[in-house]
């Protein structure tokens, strides 16, 4: 199997890498071909366009920073579309609107080829093993077309059903994820406030019922002073605006996503539209005069398990 990997940013980067790690026959392109170099330097080859990839692979992934990018690199001028023919695949790893993917699908159909939406979640330390979490939207066949690299390029995988629904869930579960980053920021701020030890706090609410998967991750970056998750403000706003779009068309009065956009716009326009997303913790300490640091915590995140095999996840009942 020939596999094409297009975006090799914070997440496509490390995901491309695993494929390269695991002996896959890759072929890369990016806008810059010199982020694409190291890839080439351990056995990628590179494809000059999208449509030049859509010929030479089986299947081709896209990892791209929004929905706009994603329809450029299939459907424009020497786009993906042009090279895809009967049998091939095109994965979309990319965060994006369920709408837009079920939209390109249809033309990707139309070349008698699969269409299959693979959002990730788990963090780029995560995505760099292995041991990301994978959605899989798609009919059962094109799920288990994917499925020996979806099993190299995660741990656990799931098949959501049918297509725009991994993307529809991506967007919720990374709603709950600054939410979760937001409400960390008040609570460690709150026991700055209150006068207790940092990292005490920080390990009170790992071992309590308040832990979350974000604490365990980014307070560790907070409180060091990194702040950098490899995750922008303007991607935040994105997904949880995708989130919220949801919530408007199926007529859901959300009352804490709108807070949380606010928030998160309010952080753009003091550190900027790109920002890392754990600097939204700087409002409070600017708010408050207190530095929300401790010592003992990484500047970056490292999985510490090894990379191993992944597997479905079948829900319950299932």
């Amino acid at each position: 199997m020939k596999v094409g990997f297009i975006g090799l940013g914070n997440v496509g980067g490390k995901l491309a890498g695993s494929l390269v790690r695991n002996g896959f026959d890759t072929v890369v392109h990016d806008l810059n071909r010199d982020v694409a170099q190291k890839f080439i330097d351990r056995g990628a080859a590179w494809a000059d366009s999208p449509k030049q990839m859509a010929e030479m692979c089986d299947v081709v992934i896209t990892c791209l920073p929004s929905p706009k990018a994603c329809s450029d690199v299939l459907e424009g001028t020497n786009g993906i579309i042009e090279g895809l023919s009967a049998g091939k695949v095109w994965m979309e790893m990319s965060t994006t609107d369920a709408d837009e993917v079920k939209r390109i699908a249809e033309k990707v159909k139309a070349k008698d080829a699969f269409a299959v939406e693979c959002p990730v979640s788990g963090g780029c330390h995560r995505a760099d093993t292995g041991n990301i979490s994978i959605f899989v939207g798609g009919d059962r066949e094109a799920f288990d077309k994917v499925l020996p690299l979806t099993t190299t390029l995660g741990r656990r995988v799931l098949h959501t059903g049918p297509l725009g629904t991994a993307s529809t869930l991506k967007v919720m579960t990374n709603y709950l994820a600054t939410a979760n980053l937001l409400t960390c920021c008040e609570a460690l701020t709150t026991m700055a406030a209150a006068g207790i030890d940092l990292a005490t706090t920080y390990e009170a609410m790992k071992i309590s019922s308040g832990t979350s998967f974000v604490h365990e991750t980014e307070s560790q970056l907070i409180l060091n002073g990194s702040r950098d998750v490899n995750f922008t403000m303007d991607l935040v706003l994105k997904d949880i605006g995708l989130f919220q779009k949801i919530a408007d068309q199926h007529k859901v009065p959300l009352e804490i996503s709108p807070m949380i956009i606010d928030i998160m716009k309010d952080g753009q326009r003091r550190y900027g539209e790109r920002a890392n997303s754990d600097d939204i913790i700087r409002r409070l300490e600017e708010a408050t005069g207190l530095s929300i640091l401790a010592d003992g915590f990484p500047a970056e995140l490292v999985d510490d398990e090894p990379e191993e095999k992944g597997y479905e996840v079948v829900p319950p009942g299932r």
